[in-house]
């Protein structure tokens, strides 16, 4: 890994401002090919940044940071036993994506969610791939997100993963890589959408040099794909499912069930009535036909899944296994969200397809396997340990930023349960220009882009770049500091060229 302290300086340009005076080169930078050689594609930017004053660029990011404020744009980070409710960070610097790019990461990642949605499908019915031994069966029977009530259960039109997020990076080389997949119940397009109405409002006038794909047609697609899965009535009724206003991600609920035009609800505001799932309203009991839920599977229904939870809806698992509800996701895919079946993708593709992974992952060591168990233990300083059923950049060690202390406790852990954690290389990401009290400083970033599984399968163009706010991290979710930009895919080269 580069040395992230010591990034080789640009060297000042004629025409630049004093924006770029202490921007450095680590690693693939998404603006810059050589110091001061700003890529085809981000040259109207960088131009445009080069003959601003900190203050202009100061004063358009405080603009931006107030509409963020009054539109309550936040999420909460839980720690020591509380919840914190933060406005999420946002750096004005849009990130670029050329259109040749962009057809092959569109391409890839939705044949990678095909084989996905064809995979979760056959480990609850046929389990092809399981006698085959393509994907060992031991994996899937301990892992935590594995329903046995629903093998043999069908879902309405096959579909699983309805809506995921797939984390991608590029390596040092600028290949894109796919770090994780989230098809549980994953997060972030709200911030995508509101990122783009404040970049709109603060910078019109570089809409006007480049031609963005939009984005505001997300929620007509999300609710398109709700009804589609939805059993067979004329006019069906969609809600949104949320666990209630103290959950981190609270605000994008509120905000899509907003989009779409539907009643966002919590668990107490369903109710089972011969089969059916109602709603209570002023009015009286109304039919719910399909179920957006963001509230993952062991607390959906305590008559089947935990006994304790006040966040579902008890029978909900009979009506929905009935077919007289649709869910999304359906119950059951977070088998393809655990990080132990994450190495074998590439396999998972190759075997329904019939075709090589377009993007690629990055490389990952198992535990369970002796020879990988001992290379991890003898390079913790240099790898990144993750719990396979971890999200939010919880339960990670990060090797080069880690205590020995932290290394000996995840060593014991990793003896005690190897099926429990993988481990990969320290990538450093790609870095993007981000304001920095009054200048620009390169600092890492992802891309999380949305995908929606309906009657055909729809990529958002862009999605969720979220930013390493602190020098050096690496760590760019939200609930560890990280903040977010906004993405711009672009139709054609910038002015048509």
């Amino acid at each position: 890994m580069a040395d992230l302290d010591d990034p080789m300086t640009l060297t000042r340009h004629e025409s630049a401002g004093v924006l770029f005076q202490q921007y450095g080169l680590t690693g693939f930078d998404e603006m810059f090919a050589r110091p001061n050689e700003p890529r085809a594609h981000y040259g109207p930017l960088y131009e445009r940044l080069a003959n601003w004053t900190p203050e202009d660029l100061e004063r358009r990011a405080r603009v931006a940071d107030l509409m963020m404020r009054h539109q309550g744009i936040t999420f909460t980070v839980y720690g020591r036993g509380q919840g914190v409710e933060r406005i999420m960070p946002f750096d004005p610097v849009p990130r670029i994506v050329p259109a040749d790019e962009w057809a092959k990461l569109e391409r890839g990642l939705k044949q990678r969610v095909r084989a996905l949605n064809l995979f979760i499908h056959d480990v609850y019915h046929e389990r092809r791939i399981l006698r085959d031994n393509i994907v060992p069966p031991e994996l899937i029977m301990t892992c935590s997100g594995y329903r046995r009530e629903f093998v043999g259960v069908r879902v309405p039109r096959d579909i699983y993963m309805h809506i995921s997020g797939i984390d991608l990076i590029r390596s040092p080389d600028g290949e894109y890589l796919v770090l994780e997949d989230n098809g549980r119940t994953p997060s972030g397009v709200s911030y995508v959408l509101k990122n783009r109405e404040v970049m709109k409002e603060v910078f019109p006038f570089l809409f006007q040099e480049y031609n963005v794909h939009p984005i505001d047609d997300y929620a007509a697609n999300l609710l398109a794909m709700l009804r589609y899965i939805a059993p067979q009535v004329d006019d069906p009724t969609v809600v949104v499912l949320t666990p209630g206003m103290y959950n981190s991600a609270y605000f994008e609920h509120s905000f899509l069930a907003r989009q779409m035009g539907v009643d966002l609800v919590e668990g107490r505001d369903l109710v089972l009535d011969n089969g059916q799932i109602f709603m209570r309203t002023t009015r009286g009991l109304q039919r719910v036909d399909v179920i957006y839920r963001r509230i993952d599977d062991a607390f959906l229904d305590p008559l089947t899944f935990r006994r304790d939870s006040q966040l579902g809806v008890p029978g909900l698992v009979a009506s929905y296994r009935a077919g007289n509800v649709g869910l999304a996701n359906a119950v059951g895919t977070s088998v393809a969200d655990d990080k132990g079946i994450y190495p074998f993708v590439p396999d998972i593709i190759r075997y329904y397809l019939h075709e090589d992974a377009i993007l690629q992952n990055v490389e990952t060591f198992r535990p369970l396997l002796p020879s990988h168990r001992q290379h991890i233990l003898s390079r913790l300083d240099k790898l990144v340990v993750k719990a396979v059923d971890g999200s939010g950049g919880y339960g990670m060690l990060i090797g080069p930023a880690s205590t020995q202390a932290e290394r000996d406790e995840f060593a014991r852990k990793i003896e005690a349960n190897p099926r429990g954690f993988i481990a990969q290389p320290t990538i450093t990401l790609s870095q993007h220009p981000t304001f920095v009290e009054d200048h620009l400083e390169g600092r890492h970033i992802d891309l999380r882009p949305f995908v929606i599984y309906g009657e055909e399968i729809k990529v958002m163009p862009g999605g969720l770049t979220r930013v390493a706010l602190p020098r050096g991290s690496l760590v760019v979710n939200s609930s560890q500091g990280g903040g977010s930009k906004d993405t711009w895919v672009l139709r054609e080269t910038p002015n048509g060229e």
